[in-house]
């Protein structure tokens, strides 16, 4: 305290005059309109610009945050799109009945863990049995399809994406409906390419075209996107030519996903089995 009172004294003209020019230009807004007017412009920028750089750092802070409350929001906006309800129209003369039933849900998972140059790569989320999440369920993300679930722990799961040898969807043309499966590839390593197969010679195939789900599986709906045709390759000798295809998802960014549990899955699954039995 002594020192501080020392330093004071030493300086006090200093001090002195600190405080009369804060004083001095105190009485000058005070009583002459224009400065008080600069004066209250530029302290409300200062204040403002102070607020808006706290609030850019808040937000960033908060980003996960917000991303996961996104998500959240995307998956319950997915249950809602037409193509998650069975319709259970009935027809008889003039009479129908319509009623909507949910048969798709989603649930929403972080990515913790991808690959996308293996020969066959997986991706792990951070939902288990706990959340839901079963065996042989399909994965879609923001842009399109991403895989199909292969292991499922309490609170986390691995998904055969796309880009793995043992991924098959049934996927179609929307432009003419036609239907095949869409694969990888053993000697594909562009994490954005894959093939569709088994789609005839005598379907007109054009660049552009675009491919979706074909909704004949229980693990994705109709109509959900794909990819887009990139070229087309004739086989010597094939009665189907390959046909490369541009993926939709960006797998090397890919943050979130969402797993499609279909309500209606086990009815159809063993329904299909029975008629095998018979086969």
């Amino acid at each position: 305290m002594r020192n501080l009172w020392i330093f004071i004294s030493k300086y006090n003209a200093f001090f002195f005059f600190i405080v009369c020019f804060i004083i001095s230009i105190a009485l000058v807004v005070r009583n002459n309109s224009y400065q008080r007017s600069g004066v209250f412009n530029s302290a409300n920028h200062f204040i403002g610009e102070t607020y808006s750089r706290i609030n850019k750092a808040q937000r960033y802070l908060r980003l996960a945050e917000v991303n996961d409350s996104l998500a959240k929001e995307n998956a319950l906006l997915r249950q809602e799109l037409k193509m998650s309800f069975f319709d259970d129209s009935v027809a008889e003369q003039t009479i129908k009945d319509t009623v909507s039933r949910q048969q798709y849900t989603y649930i929403v998972a972080r990515v913790v863990n991808n690959s996308i140059h293996l020969k066959n790569n997986y991706i792990t989320i951070n939902r288990g049995k706990r959340h839901g999440i079963q065996n042989g369920m399909g994965v879609i993300g923001p842009s399109g399809v991403v895989g199909i679930v292969k292991d499922v722990s309490e609170d986390y799961a691995t998904i055969y994406s796309l880009l793995h040898g043992d991924t098959k969807i049934s996927a179609s043309i929307t432009e003419s409906q036609a239907f095949g499966s869409l694969v990888w590839g053993e000697e594909n390593t562009n994490p954005r390419l894959a093939v569709l197969q088994d789609i005839p010679n005598h379907i007109a195939i054009k660049t552009g075209q675009h491919v979706v789900t074909s909704g004949y599986s229980t693990l994705f709906p109709a109509g959900l996107p794909v990819g887009r045709i990139l070229r087309t390759r004739e086989r010597g000798g094939e009665s189907f030519p390959e046909i490369e295809v541009r993926l939709e998802t960006d797998f090397a960014t890919l943050q979130y996903v969402y797993v499609i549990k279909n309500l209606f899955g086990p009815e159809k699954e063993n329904l299909e089995k029975l008629s095998k039995k018979d086969g």
